[in-house]
């Protein structure tokens, strides 16, 4: 069994803060919306962006912000994110505004980005390659807690109505929490750079930056828009940019310079592999997380905070599986991905059995299921990300890192976008229920895929050895 010292342990527990409050934020709008716009006065476009607003920044500029800790020290660039993060937050808090809480959260998106690539860094430079899984497991137990958290505080900071602060308290509270991060950071975190720190690529910065932007909006905006044809203009420009900006950087790299992005990173086996799995399981992910909550809310019709407990079983089934089996986990990534991803779909199974059979507790059933699949979920996420960054090299670690994070972010966006889609259109013609019974069985589709693609390397492995 492998364990960590009482040192490396306080520097994992600074660095993963940032990673649950960079994953509760982007959950955690979705249940206080309707007090949001409420009080704001929004519209319904203005309520996306603030919503989305955050992912939209977060997931263009994850592969700047890894680039930029490989640049200057990820120490540096965290405490550097932790400010520009809990500034951002007090600027929501205070909002008087749609415009203006919009204009925050999007500056909000952009510090998650500086601060959550060194996070992953960090671990994969700091930390020896023995700790490594263990410290991955906490990792995936941060995010994926953050990530539950944001479900449910959202509905129960607006039902308390702290000190009288009602929806404004699920963004202040990342004030103390952050600065409170930053003095332990300064205290335990050692300093890390590379001796030879690349040059600025600014304009593989500001391309990739935009690119992803560009292909992002519509997962923001279009469900709500009624996706028009000029929408998809976006993804078209964004996805040509963005080969164009690939392009560039392969000659910069030919030519000798240091690019963003280097290919030659992402074209390593157990990245684009670990890669491609993140991408399906994050669709998968946050599109359950959304659909389920608006099953609770508007099928069931349960107040948001109950509606919010009932995301907390699987907090505490996917802390215990991914901290209590990782010692399993490690003696083969693969296996512990085809399990985890197989109890996920056992529990979406029993969901889709519980919406389609006629007599059986619904609401019960519901969060047996959600118990079983945060479980699944504890195994999967952690040692993806564990199978992504296994053979990225140290120097690598940031923009590694930032790639893998970008992808997931978008991944979600794109998850919540098109099964909430599919969603609202079924739920339309045949009710709640039946609509999410079909987004459960899409759902396992994509975890099926997640299991396909994760097995890959096994499979070459088996080759080359015989």
């Amino acid at each position: 069994m492998t364990s960590i010292n009482r040192h490396q342990g306080a520097v994992l527990a600074a660095l993963l803060v940032a990673a649950f409050m960079g994953q509760f934020d982007f959950f955690v709008v979705n249940v206080a919306a309707p007090a949001i716009q409420e009080a704001l006065s929004a519209s319904q476009a203005g309520l996306e962006l603030i919503v989305g607003g955050y992912a939209f920044a977060y997931a263009s500029g994850l592969i700047a912000g890894g680039r930029l800790g490989d640049m200057y020290g990820h120490r540096r660039m965290y405490l550097w994110g932790l400010m520009l993060f809990a500034a951002t937050s007090l600027l929501c808090g205070v909002s008087g505004s749609a415009g203006f809480l919009i204009f925050a959260r999007v500056v909000q998106g952009f510090a998650a980005a500086v601060m959550i690539p060194q996070v992953l860094a960090a671990i994969n430079v700091v930390l020896p390659g023995e700790r490594r899984g263990w410290a991955m497991a906490w990792y995936g137990v941060a995010t994926g807690v953050g990530s539950i958290a944001g479900q449910f505080l959202g509905g129960w900071f607006v039902h308390a109505d702290l000190m009288g602060l009602g929806w404004r308290a699920i963004f202040l509270v990342n004030v103390p929490v952050a600065v409170l991060a930053f003095i332990a950071t300064l205290l335990v975190v050692p300093s890390s750079r590379r001796p030879d720190a690349p040059s600025v690529d600014a304009p593989g910065a500001v391309g990739f930056s935009v690119s992803l932007a560009a292909m992002l909006l519509p997962f923001v905006l279009g469900r709500q828009s009624g996706w028009p044809l000029w929408m998809w203009g976006g993804p078209v420009v964004g996805a040509i940019l963005l080969l164009v900006v690939v392009r560039m950087e392969d000659r910069l790299a030919a030519g000798g310079g240091d690019p963003v992005l280097d290919t030659g990173v992402i074209a390593l086996p157990s990245l684009s592999r670990g890669l491609i799995a993140s991408v399906l399981f994050m669709a998968f992910f946050a599109g359950f997380m959304f659909c389920l909550t608006i099953l609770l809310q508007q099928g069931e019709h349960i107040e948001p905070l109950h509606a919010g407990l009932v995301f907390a079983p699987s907090g505490v089934t996917f802390a215990l599986s991914s901290l209590l089996m990782r010692d399993w986990v490690s003696e083969g990534r693969e296996r512990a991905i085809r399990t985890g991803a197989g109890a996920t779909i056992l529990g979406l199974l029993i969901a889709v059995l519980g919406l389609t059979v006629d007599g059986l507790p619904t609401v019960a059933l519901i969060v047996t299921a959600v118990c079983v699949t945060g479980f699944g979920n504890g195994l999967v996420l952690p040692t993806l990300i564990g199978l992504a960054l296994s053979d990225v090299p140290p120097m690598k670690s940031g923009v590694a890192s930032g790639t893998m994070t970008a992808a997931q972010q978008f991944a979600a966006s794109a998850g919540v976008a098109l099964l909430g889609t599919l969603y609202f259109s079924r739920a339309a013609s045949e009710g709640h229920e039946c609509a999410m019974a079909w987004t459960l069985l899409v759902d396992v589709l994509l975890l099926v895929a997640v299991i396909l693609v994760a097995g890959m390397p096994a499979r070459s492995r088996s080759r080359a050895e015989g």
